[in-house]
């Protein structure tokens, strides 16, 4: 969103929200300018598996907690930070709705999904340390530490018996092979 011409190595987050007939998606994907260096390619696929952790968790029963403590588990042992100041959220008629969805939480914690809802799952991990600054245009953030974070979106519909991912389009990659 400035002048800042991007560069071999980069890596970037892309968020994308869009409204019809009513109602929101929202989405975002992480993008790599090559060569990127092993530590942020890293980054870029635990957060990648951290949101397809967090998205199996989704079924009817199951309560939000059990998200954010299925990420939690997974990003804890690779040394990497999880954000708390941001998470998930509901989506519809409104842009941010209930529920808050946290990407660190405890197993049968927090309301219940139930058929119907749809709500986002976020992840932002960070290399370093979990603590942010936001910049002075009131949008930005950044790692304290200055460490590289990284942040995958989906758009998720909780089902009958499961879920469904909203926001799968062409050239989005495709779920881990463990990934039922």
């Amino acid at each position: 969103p400035d002048q800042k011409v991007l560069k071999k190595g980069d890596i970037l987050n892309i968020d994308v929200t869009v409204i019809k007939n009513g109602f929101h998606g929202d989405t975002s994907r992480m993008f790599k300018v090559e060569p990127v260096s092993i530590a942020a390619s890293r980054l870029c696929e635990i957060t990648f598996n951290a949101m397809w952790k967090g998205i199996c968790m989704v079924k009817p029963g199951a309560h939000f907690g059990d998200i954010g403590y299925a990420i939690q588990q997974y990003v804890g042992p690779t040394g990497c930070s999880i954000v708390r100041e941001f998470g998930g959220h509901g989506v519809g008629r409104g842009f941010h709705e209930e529920p808050f969805v946290a990407h660190v939480g405890k197993m049968g914690e927090g309301p219940e999904m139930k058929p119907g809802m749809i709500f986002t799952v976020e992840p932002m991990i960070n290399a370093g340390k979990h603590a942010l600054k936001i910049m002075p245009n009131g949008w930005t953030a950044v790692t304290k530490d200055r460490s590289l974070s990284a942040q995958w979106e989906h758009t998720v519909l909780v089902t009958e018996t499961g879920y469904e991912v909203l926001t799968v389009s062409p050239g989005c990659p495709q779920p881990p092979s463990w990934v039922k």
